[in-house]
């Protein structure tokens, strides 16, 4: 795959069209005034029938869970380049839109759909993949945000045929507002053992249940089209039917699990960062036409041109990078954990460098809200720190190679 096709410009205008008319006039509300992305997220899922696509895919998983049909990993003859062309275009305008999005329907949704049994994906996975609920998905910790699993400190202790949990859970993706949480702790069983060796369970908890707290929104630097926040647990009870799979071992469970949401998430972060990308280099080239100093445009500056040089090179290997996981993708072909790693690691800090160059370019215009590379610089900076930090996809891609 070298260029989108004809019906993928097509989505791709309608989409622009879209962001146009329903969330460039909301922005100030979205970044300054603490609107939550919901409905705008909605009215997305109903004028491009996304909901009704989103049943149909469920009533499939549905039916192979009930006969035991192995899932496939991948949507082989699906068209992957048009559920990208979403993020790529939404992430134009709000990352954070696609953040609150995929936590949602990709992370918490998918993950009730693979882990669960079919009653459990009827209770809780419909409503989250076709937007009617609001999910979250609950890993990280204040002392274990890259050492996500083995820091864990939140736990699930035995309690009659249920369980009880206690912890914390922070920088969670719409865990204010969430009706639905996918939740992960660790198994207290008495034993003694080491608390980093522990058993991961997954469970689903609902909004109000008692002990349960959704902290509000915190501020951030960034992606404020995200509410963000706190969820704390005190002797919350949960029954077996809240434990994913009911069971505590189930296939591809806890850890294996969100090992495997982390390869989802860090591929679709390239997407999301072509998406930043593509907008601050098309706002920077169009700024440095028009705008000028003595009396010439700042495009016709060497320092300008490498600057906007440097931006093409990023945004040109970062489509390559995407269009070869759309290609991959319709093939049937899962990336390793190294090369989502490698993917994630790349383009987050390509859109990092894009952004902040475009800020160069625009000079004090860039500092200003007004001028929107301003945003999308402080949206571009988490993509290097969610999903696991620059860091730790650096020991992830080492890690993967030597091992296989």
């Amino acid at each position: 795959m070298y260029d989108w096709s004809e019906e993928h410009q097509a989505i791709i205008q309608v989409m622009r069209r879209f962001v146009d008319e329903e969330i460039r006039p909301h922005l100030d509300d979205l970044e300054h005034n603490g609107m939550p992305p919901f409905d705008i997220i909605r009215k997305l899922y109903a004028t491009f029938g996304l909901k009704e696509m989103a049943q149909e895919n469920f009533k499939r998983q549905l039916e192979r869970k009930i006969s035991g049909e192995e899932a496939p990993r991948t949507s082989r003859g699906s068209d992957p380049a048009a559920q990208l062309i979403s993020t790529i275009e939404l992430c134009r305008v709000s990352p954070g839109l696609v953040t609150s999005m995929g936590v949602s329907t990709g992370l918490a949704g998918g993950t009730i759909n693979k882990l669960g049994t079919p009653a459990q994906m009827e209770r809780w996975g419909l409503d989250l993949v076709t937007f009617d609920k609001v999910g979250s998905w609950a890993i990280s910790e204040p002392d274990s945000g890259s050492d996500a699993l083995g820091g864990m400190r939140t736990s699930a202790k035995r309690d009659g045929d249920g369980y009880i949990l206690n912890g914390s859970k922070t920088w969670i993706t719409n865990g204010p507002y969430a009706d639905t949480i996918v939740l992960y702790a660790k198994l207290d069983d008495g034993s003694g053992e080491d608390i980093r060796n522990r058993k991961v369970l997954t469970f689903v908890l609902d909004k109000g249940m008692p002990g349960l707290v959704q902290a509000k929104p915190m501020n951030k630097m960034g992606q404020h089209g995200s509410p963000t926040g706190e969820v704390f647990l005190s002797d919350v009870y949960v029954g077996k039917d809240r434990l994913l799979g009911e069971t505590e071992d189930p296939k591809g469970g806890g850890r294996s699990s969100a090992k495997d949401n982390f390869v989802s998430e860090r591929a679709g972060t390239a997407a999301m960062a072509l998406g930043i990308i593509e907008e601050c280099c098309k706002l920077a080239v169009d700024y440095a036409k028009t705008r000028k100093q003595w009396g010439t445009p700042i495009g016709e500056y060497q320092l300008v041109q490498q600057k906007l040089a440097n931006m093409e090179v990023a945004r040109v290997n970062v489509r390559n990078m995407v269009f070869m996981h759309i290609e991959r993708s319709g093939a049937g072909v899962v990336p390793t954990f190294a090369e989502a790693s490698a993917m994630k690691l790349y383009a987050a800090q390509a859109a990092c460098q894009v952004a902040d160059d475009a800020i160069q370019i625009f000079g004090g215009n860039g500092y200003i809200a007004e001028y929107r590379v301003e945003q999308l610089c402080r949206d571009a900076r988490v993509l290097r720190i969610y999903a696991g930090t620059d860091e730790l996809q650096i020991i992830a891609i080492a890690k993967d190679l030597i091992r296989n």
